[in-house]
C-alpha cells in the first residue's frame, strides 16, 4: 500500500528543472526579455526624466541604468539556470524553509498588484484607442464605467486563456517568433515619427533642454534601475528552462538591456515633441499610424501581464503543491480581473513601488549566498541571512530620506551581496554550469 507521502503532489517550484527537460536558447530568453522590457510604463517613466533632470542626464542615467539593471537580471538568471531553482527555491536555498514563505507571500502580493495595473493600463489603452478610432460621444457606451467594463473583461479573458496553455510553448511559438517582430516594427515606427519632429524642432534645443526639479543622476538612474529591478523576484521562473547558462545570461542581458533603453529614450522623444502637459498615450495617437503602433504595443503590454501572473502561480504552487501551477494561474488571472474592476490602481502604484524595494536587498542577499553554490545543509531558517536582508531594507530607505542624491538600489544591493559573500557558509555544495 503506497505511503501518503508517495501519493503527495510534487512541488515543481522548489524540485530543479532536469537538464533534459530545458528548452531555451539564446534567442528565446532574448526575445522573452526584449518583449516584457516593452510597455508604456516604461516610456512614461522616460517622459518624466526629461523635464526632471534635463535631456543630457536623462539619456546618461538611461544607458548606463539600463545596462547595470539588466545586468542584475541577468545575473539573477545565471543563478536560476545553474541551479534549476524556481525564484522561490531560491529563496527557500537562501532563507531557509520556514523564513522564505515571508518573501514568497510578498512576492505574491506585489505580483497580483503589477498584474492588475498591467491590465488597468492595457484597458485605459484600449478605450483611448477605441475613442480615437470610433469616436465618442458624451454618455455613449465607452464613456464611464462601460469602456472601462469591457476593455477590463477583453484582457482579462486573454490572460485567463494564456494562463491555461503552457509558458514554454508561449515563449517558443508565438513571442519569439511572431510578438517580437511586430513590436520592433512599432518601435522603430513610433522613433522615425517622433525622430523626425525633434530634427525638424531644432537638435540644440532638445540637447540643451535643463531639469527642473533638484533630481541628481544618481537619483535619475535610481529611478531607471527599478524596472529591471522590479523582473528579479521572476527572472529564475523563466531562466530555470535555459539549456546553457552563458546564453540565459547573454540573452537575458541583451534582450532586456535594449527594450529599455529603446522605450526610455523613446518617452525622451516624445514628451520633447509635443506640448507641455500631453499625456503619453494621446500623443502617441496623434502621431502618423500612431493607432496601429499603440495598439501592438498594448498586445505586447499582455505578456507582462502573463509574466507576472505566471511567476504569481509557480509561487503560489510553491506554498499550496496541491494547486498546480496551471490552476494558480487560473485563479490569479480571475483575481486580477476583478482588482482591475474594483481598485484605484494608479493611488495603489506608490505602495506597489515600496513593496519592490524589498526586493533589491533580498536579492543582494541571494546572490551573495548562492554564488558558491547550494547550501550544503538545509535549514528552516537562516537567521544570518534573514537579518542582512532586515538591514539592507533599512539602508535602501535610509539613502532614500538622507542621501537621496546617490541613489538607493545600488548601494543597498553592494551592502547586502558583499556581507551575505562574506559570511557564506564555507560548505555550500557545488553546482556544475547547465550546459556545455
Amino acid at each position: 500500500m503506497a505511503s501518503d507521502t508517495s501519493r503527495s503532489p510534487a512541488n515543481l517550484a522548489l524540485t530543479p528543472v532536469a537538464q533534459g527537460d530545458r528548452v531555451f536558447h539564446f534567442h528565446e530568453h532574448a526575445a522573452l526579455w526584449f518583449s516584457l522590457g516593452t510597455g508604456l510604463l516604461v516610456m512614461q517613466i522616460g517622459a518624466y526624466l526629461v523635464p526632471a533632470v534635463g535631456t543630457r542626464d536623462a539619456l546618461v542615467a538611461i544607458v548606463l541604468g539600463s545596462l547595470i539593471g539588466a545586468g542584475l537580471l541577468a545575473w539573477t538568471a545565471r543563478l536560476g539556470c545553474r541551479t534549476g531553482l524556481a525564484s522561490a527555491g531560491l529563496m527557500h536555498a537562501t532563507y531557509g524553509s520556514a523564513f522564505a514563505r515571508l518573501p514568497v507571500l510578498l512576492n505574491i502580493a506585489q505580483l497580483i498588484g503589477w498584474a492588475t495595473f498591467e491590465l488597468v493600463i492595457m484597458q485605459e489603452g484600449t478605450v483611448a484607442i477605441l475613442k480615437q478610432a470610433l469616436g465618442s460621444e458624451p454618455g455613449g457606451l465607452l464613456d464611464g464605467m462601460g469602456g472601462k467594463l469591457l476593455a477590463t473583461l477583453l484582457w482579462g479573458g486573454v490572460l485567463f486563456a494564456l494562463m491555461a496553455g503552457s509558458m514554454l510553448t508561449l515563449v517558443r511559438r508565438f513571442v519569439s517568433r511572431f510578438a517580437l517582430p511586430l513590436v520592433i516594427a512599432s518601435l522603430l515606427w513610433l522613433t522615425w515619427q517622433f525622430g523626425t519632429r525633434l530634427q525638424a524642432q531644432g537638435l540644440e534645443a532638445f540637447w540643451d533642454r535643463p531639469g527642473s526639479s533638484g533630481m541628481g543622476l544618481f537619483s535619475a538612474m535610481d529611478l531607471v534601475i527599478a524596472m529591471p529591478v522590479s523582473w528579479l523576484p521572476l527572472v529564475a521562473d523563466y531562466a530555470r528552462h535555459g539549456r546553457s547558462s552563458a546564453t540565459t545570461l547573454g540573452g537575458t542581458w541583451m534582450g532586456y538591456a535594449l527594450a529599455n533603453i529603446w522605450c526610455y529614450a523613446l518617452g525622451v522623444l516624445v514628451v520633447s515633441t509635443v506640448e507641455p502637459d500631453t499625456q503619453l498615450v494621446g500623443a502617441l495617437l496623434l502621431a502618423q499610424g500612431g493607432l496601429v503602433a499603440l495598439g501592438l504595443i498594448l498586445l505586447d503590454e499582455m505578456d507582462n501581464a502573463y509574466g507576472d501572473a505566471h511567476s504569481g502561480a509557480v509561487s503560489l504552487h510553491s506554498l499550496w503543491p496541491r494547486w498546480s501551477i496551471r490552476r494558480a494561474g487560473l485563479g490569479f488571472a480571475a483575481l486580477c480581473t476583478l482588482f482591475a474592476l474594483l481598485l484605484p490602481m494608479h493611488t495603489l502604484e506608490p505602495f506597489l513601488l515600496l513593496l519592490s524595494s524589498v526586493f533589491v536587498p533580498l536579492y543582494g542577499v541571494i546572490l551573495g549566498r548562492l554564488g558558491g553554490g547550494l547550501p550544503g545543509v538545509r535549514r528552516s531558517v537562516d537567521w544570518g541571512a534573514a537579518g542582512l536582508w532586515v538591514l539592507g531594507i533599512a539602508t535602501y530607505h535610509l539613502l532614500a530620506q538622507f542621501a537621496p542624491q546617490w541613489g538607493s538600489a545600488l548601494p543597498t544591493l553592494a551592502l547586502t551581496f558583499v556581507l551575505a559573500a562574506l559570511t557564506r557558509s564555507r560548505g555550500a555544495a557545488g553546482m556544475a554550469p547547465a550546459g556545455a
